[in-house]
């Protein structure tokens, strides 16, 4: 296939739409059911990226959950917990732990249930049944992969009755060095971003916490590799093997740190004994328990303890959550990582990112305030290694 015609572009009104190859030659994609379109592509070919390159680097099979060219969630095949299970709606997966493709999508899924609604997925493996199982019953837009078990293909080809997006990469591709877009009919030309993030990148520790464990060193390039493909400015939480918040596009970096913590604090008290037990009504939507959620623990539009609310989502009125009994949960989460796709600027990034477990950072460095970050970094004990290397990616 050398050329595929989208339906339209960004909007509606940007038509035509079109992908194909500037030198003539075949895509390197084959839609193998649905139409997808302009920013499904973008979704599809950056997250590919993201889980290609941590397949390379740790060796493991990866997954990501993409809304708006941005990273909602990216891990690794590594077995869940079974409070995790049931934090991400799929301990009722039958075959789950015998299928680390599948534990990596149902780990990226579920970290940011609510941003992933409508989610692009990833795959660096074959997509097999029970991938494709925890795929079918959420909302979805569509899927690459470099390749599909035929029973796999056939329960996805079912999906919106026929309609949903499968796409097929050729996982040998290698795309030119350079690369060009237009704005505003003016053509931008650049060498690709090929930079290899490995773990030689965190040997600079420069704070006098220099234990850096194995674990979080693979957190630490987990974080990294998924702020390559996050829109800028951007922060990444990780832990166990997966991003568990990621602040992107944000102006301000403590913004970044604030949004990232946010809901990597979320991630944590999904799995919580309090929320894992909260009393749903039979036959509630996924989608509705997921926002039912999202206000218990942040009260966020409405209160669902309150009376004449709670009745929608539950069998009986839960007691609320209170910020004590928050923060005594969250103040007992340990070994988390974090990422930056540029130096910090202030201490206040590291002060906001130790209130969320963080104990191990990386970051270019850079900044004429690297003392002041140093110093922050050393009053709570974190160990933080400077990368030398920028991560922007708009």
């Amino acid at each position: 296939m050398k050329e595929f015609e989208l339906k339209y572009g960004c909007n509606p009104n940007q038509k035509p739409a079109k992908i194909f190859m500037k030198n003539g030659g075949e895509l390197p994609v084959e839609v193998l059911c649905g139409r997808p379109g302009y920013i499904n592509f973008l979704d599809a070919l950056n997250s590919w990226q993201l889980v290609r390159e941590i397949k390379t680097e740790l060796g493991e099979s990866a997954a990501a959950s993409f809304k708006h060219v941005s990273p909602a969630g990216a891990a690794t095949g590594r077995p869940l917990s079974d409070a995790l299970k049931k934090a991400c709606f799929v301990n009722d997966i039958k075959g789950l732990d015998d299928s680390p493709i599948a534990c990596a999508y149902a780990r990226a899924r579920g970290t940011d249930r609510m941003s992933s609604f409508g989610d692009w997925i990833a795959l660096s493996d074959t997509c097999d049944a029970t991938t494709a199982r925890i795929i079918r019953r959420e909302v979805s837009d569509g899927i690459i992969a470099p390749d599909y078990t035929p029973e796999a293909l056939e329960i996805l080809s079912q999906k919106k009755k026929g309609a949903y997006n499968i796409v097929k990469i050729d996982k040998d591709y290698v795309p030119d060095p350079v690369e060009t877009k237009e704005v505003f009919g003016v053509t931008f030309s650049q060498g690709r971003n090929n930079f290899k993030i490995d773990f030689d990148l965190l040997s600079n520790i420069v704070t006098e916490n220099r234990d850096i464990p194995e674990s979080a060193k693979r957190d630490l390039i987990i974080s990294l590799i998924t702020l390559k493909y996050t829109q800028s400015n951007s922060v990444c939480f990780a832990v166990d093997g997966q991003a568990i918040g990621v602040g992107a596009g944000q102006q301000s970096r403590i913004h970044c740190t604030r949004l990232a913590g946010g809901k990597a604090d979320t991630w944590h008290l999904r799995q919580c004994e309090k929320v894992l037990n909260l009393p749903f009504k039979k036959g509630l939507s996924r989608a509705d328990r997921d926002n039912a959620i999202d206000g218990y623990i942040n009260k966020n539009e409405e209160d669902v303890c309150a009376d004449g609310v709670w009745q929608k989502y539950f069998s009986r009125q839960p007691e609320p959550f209170t910020a004590e009994e928050q923060r005594a949960y969250l103040d007992t989460i340990t070994d988390v990582a974090l990422g930056s796709d540029a130096f910090f600027p202030f201490g206040d990034n590291i002060q906001r990112a130790a209130k969320s477990g963080v104990k191990y950072v990386a970051e270019p460095g850079g900044s004429v305030r690297d003392d002041n970050v140093i110093e922050t970094c050393n009053q709570y004990g974190i160990a933080m290694a400077f990368t030398g290397m920028r991560l922007f990616h708009h």
